[in-house]
């Protein structure tokens, strides 16, 4: 055993890209919340972008290993110490056999991700991936991986020009860009002006199931009964009581409340990072512009 966890986090789990495919099933992709992240710690170990990573969630679970690898935390800075001594995030780091990684207090950020370089056990896949909807880390778990070679080059070189791109993405204050969905026109013209100049709140009640916003209610033109209909990571259905919830990465496969838009798939790692009463305002787009910006974006993590 390469991992045993020693003390539980509050919903800490493994993640790839997700189980695409299974939709039609009821079965969710369960991904990261924050893709950006993921694929940053991967790279800077010279991993797939879609490798395997522990997602954590403040109070964070305690990791010891029982073997020498390399591993690299981004996202969220929750003040990462290994036997009590501050490590960097984005960076390689060496641990050893007994070392101990906990997490102090959250600094930035909501969601981060632990990058190992080696191979985890084929068995903990299901349907072709490790994610999971119901699977949590456990205390006592323990994860089988066998460590790999890191060259010089990446211990020594950090991508300070990609991870500085990345967090300029994450940590700002922009505003959270969205593609009007097909009951857009049934919202009141009172309405569509609330929701594109008010400061919406994220609730408290929120999780990797969905973002809850608080804000002034939005109203249809006249109640409406829609047919359900697939939703995604990133779908604003509008509740019965007039507020929004964004679906996030644990979402369900289909919904038959009113969809009133997409966010763009580059925004949804800073959605993801913000917390329970964070604030952020809408604005809206365009197909051609979101996948203009992903291709950007993408780019970033291409050599």
């Amino acid at each position: 055993m390469s991992i045993k966890i020693i003390k539980k986090g509050l919903s800490d789990r493994i993640v790839d890209q997700g189980r695409f495919g299974f939709q039609d099933l009821g079965i969710q992709p369960s991904g990261p919340m924050d893709f950006l992240s993921a694929q940053l710690a991967n790279i800077i170990l010279g991993n797939a972008l879609n490798h395997p990573v522990f997602e954590l969630h403040f109070p964070a679970s305690t990791f010891e290993f029982q073997e020498p690898m390399f591993i690299c935390i981004s996202g969220a800075n929750f003040v990462p110490v290994i036997n009590e001594k501050s490590i960097a995030l984005n960076t390689p780091i060496q641990v050893y056999p007994q070392d101990q990684l906990s997490f102090l207090q959250p600094l930035e950020g909501r969601s981060a991700y632990m990058a190992f370089k080696g191979e985890l056990d084929e068995n903990k896949k299901w349907l072709n991936s490790y994610a999971s909807f119901q699977t949590t880390l456990n205390k006592e778990d323990h994860f089988s991986i066998k460590p790999l070679p890191i060259s010089d080059e990446l211990v020594n070189s950090v991508e300070h020009d990609l991870v500085q791109q990345v967090q300029k993405t994450l940590f700002n204050e922009h505003e959270i860009r969205f593609i009007p969905g097909p009951a857009w026109n049934d919202l009141t013209p009172v309405s569509i002006q609330v929701l594109m100049h008010q400061s919406f709140t994220i609730d408290a009640k929120s999780n990797r199931m969905g973002f809850l916003l608080e804000g002034t209610p939005i109203h249809l033109t006249e109640p409406k009964q829609y047919v359900s209909s697939a939703v995604t990571m990133g779908t604003l259905q509008l509740l019965p009581n007039g507020q929004i919830i964004v679906l996030m990465a644990d979402h369900q496969t289909i919904g038959g409340y009113a969809n009133l838009g997409q966010i763009i798939l580059v925004d949804l790692p800073r959605l993801a990072q913000l917390n329970n009463h964070s604030h952020f305002k809408l604005s809206i787009t365009n197909v051609q512009t979101a996948h203009q910006l992903y291709r950007s974006i993408q780019s970033w993590f291409m050599h």
